[in-house]
């Protein structure tokens, strides 16, 4: 309301008052009434009082605060949604992702090029400085599928940092080279600064979003989608071509146990359980972690772990941290400590054990999309075969212009038409030429000669019609037919055609890319039932105080954990359950105090 107010006053018009200074010249054209005052006198210089009258406008012309704020708050969020948090459906790359990828296949040449070199370069593209596109740059050489990295790119299980970008290197994998990129299919747009081309998406033949997954938070929207496996995606392409059922699930590649019972395909409110591999070493006396939860660090797994012995939640008497090229975490348990029971606790009560919430979004048509992971496989599925089917048709044009020319060429040289343009002393004069002598062959040809296709015959060298072979040509133009009936067959068997490219897909690039994740299903731990007591309850009944941390002119009452309960009856004959703490107030004297277990009868 405030707002308001202050836009209405400025719609008012306003009377200001100025005082005009008139010059010495005004002065003297000025009526003088006397030699010492009033109108005249002075310095020569007269004070008028004038009415000016400004109009602010029409309230129609005025624009209020608080809509302005609502315009380019919604202008900033579609901008944080639509170029850089959310990855596209056709590709499945965020804005920067692509431009990096672009970047790179601009600079490719076989060799590695610095990190740092690939950011500059980039930085004509994404207008967002070189520290954003060198994180995400580190991030997809991290998931060892696009980017070819050399150097010390830091360690997804350790959580350690990648070296500065001026001591690394990148390039691009054979895989990125075969299924990301195609020109010619490519639909192309102007850059920020409109001095160069970006690609609007890039032609993507593979499932790469569900791949590498990805995460983002934007204005009132977030985006998690898990990665896959790799094989397991390419199968699941062809049975969405073969149209059947598909039921993928997340594959990490920090391995673990995953319970995805609710997966709810990768949608909001769906989650995954996901566990370290616990093994027990030495007779029970020792657990080893060899590997850990996706979204963990070795180095935040023991830290909870420590965090959660310091409170008493479980009871281990060392840790060590052994983690190089593999994770090794060695937990050595106190005498007398049973190895199950320290499990389920490492489980219950630290990162060994965490619940992911997939929100599978992505950007179709211009508009943020809810899409759940089997329904992104199939639109993939479908747009690899679009792309192939559009390069087929290009290659096939490609292939009947060679033909085309390569058998004009062919009547050219075999039947002397060249000589015939020797005389010709003008241009016009040499493309009637050809042209009379091309006529009695046109039939011959199977699509239409036109004036461009006579003109690139004068640009036949001497050397090759010199050099000419009938016989290699035949055989040229041959080859060229036997391609052309391939594509053909291939266009008229998309769908078959589809399933051979992602079978050698999985051929080429499939070895070493089997499940790491194990797939099971596990009970959700209660804390309270695994809950190591290795506290005192102490009861001071003079003071009327109980708790662990009560030692002095007290009594033990039994063995407990910080997580119980405890129940207390008074002499007046009341009672309260209440959470147990290190010193609580009881009352004093009570009749009873113990640790409070539903399952007792007596109570």
């Amino acid at each position: 309301m405030a707002k308001k107010k202050i836009a209405k006053k400025f719609i008012k018009k306003k009377v200001l008052k100025k005082k005009v200074a008139k010059t010495t010249s005004a002065a003297e054209d000025a009526p003088a009434e006397d030699s010492t005052g009033g109108e005249g006198s002075g310095s020569g210089e007269v004070e008028v009082d004038v009415e000016v009258e400004v109009s602010q406008g029409s309230a129609s012309d005025v624009e209020h605060v608080d809509d302005m704020y609502q315009e380019w708050f919604i202008d900033y969020a579609s901008y944080v949604i639509l170029e850089r948090a959310v990855p596209h459906v056709n590709d499945g790359l965020k804005p920067v992702q692509r431009r990096i990828l672009h970047a790179l296949k601009e600079k490719e040449d076989g060799s590695y090029n610095k990190v740092a070199n690939i950011v500059g370069h980039a930085m004509q593209y994404h207008p967002h400085g070189d520290s954003s596109i060198a994180d995400a740059l580190v991030q997809m050489g991290q998931k060892e599928l696009l980017i070819d990295t050399q150097g010390n790119w830091g360690n997804v299980p350790t959580g350690d940092r990648a070296a500065a970008s001026r001591y690394i290197e990148a390039r691009l994998t054979k895989f990125a080279l075969e299924v990301v990129f195609n020109a010619k299919t490519t639909e192309w747009a102007a850059t920020y600064d409109g001095k160069n081309k970006e690609p609007v998406t890039l032609p993507v033949k593979f499932p790469l979003l569900l791949a590498q997954g990805a995460e983002g938070i934007a204005v009132g929207l977030a985006c998690k989608i898990l990665p896959h496996n790799f094989n397991e995606l390419i199968d699941g392409c062809i049975d969405v071509l073969r149209k059947k059922k598909t039921d993928i699930l997340p594959d990490f590649l920090t391995g673990g146990i995953m319970d995805a019972g609710e997966y709810s395909d990768g949608l909001r409110g769906g989650k995954v359980r996901v566990r370290a591999c616990i093994e027990k070493m030495k007779q029970g006396r020792i657990l080893k972690i060899s590997e850990i939860p996706f979204g963990t660090t070795t180095v935040g797994l023991k830290d909870s772990i420590l965090s959660a012995n310091d409170k008493g939640k479980l009871k281990i008497q060392k840790i060590d941290d052994n983690t190089a090229e593999h994770v090794e975490i060695l937990i050595y348990l106190p005498p007398g400590m049973d190895a199950d029971v320290a499990e389920e606790a490492l489980y219950a009560f630290t990162d060994c054990e965490v619940s992911i919430s997939p929100n599978a979004c992505v950007i179709e048509d211009n508009k943020p999309k809810f899409l759940g992971v089997n329904e992104l496989l199939k639109r993939a599925a479908l747009n690899t075969k679009d792309l192939l089917q559009l390069e087929l048709e290009i290659l096939l044009g490609e292939l009947e212009d060679k033909w085309h020319f390569s058998s004009l060429e062919k009547i050219f040289i075999e039947n002397r038409i060249y000589r015939r343009i020797e005389e010709a002393t003008s241009w016009e004069e040499v493309m009637s030429e050809i042209w009379a002598g091309l006529e009695p062959f046109l039939k011959l040809l199977k699509r239409k000669v036109v004036d461009d296709d006579v003109a690139r015959l004068t640009e036949i060298k001497i050397k090759r019609i010199s050099k000419y072979n009938a016989f290699k040509a035949d055989d040229y133009i041959k080859g060229i037919e036997g391609d052309i009936e391939d594509v053909k067959a291939n266009l008229a068997q998309l769908t078959r055609y589809a399933i051979r490219y992602f079978k050698e897909l999985k051929k080429k690039y499939g070895e070493g890319r089997e499940r790491r994740t194990e797939i099971s299903s596990f009970e959700k731990i209660v804390a309270k039932k695994v809950v190591i007591a290795n506290d005192t309850l102490y009861l001071n009944a003079k003071d009327g105080m109980a708790g662990w941390g009560i030692k002095r002119d007290s009594v033990t009452v039994e063995k407990c954990s910080r997580m119980d309960d405890i129940i207390v009856f008074g002499k007046d004959g009341t009672m309260q359950v209440r959470k147990i703490s290190d010193k609580a107030f009881v009352g004093k004297n009570p009749s009873h105090l113990a640790v409070f277990r539903r399952d007792d009868l007596r109570y």
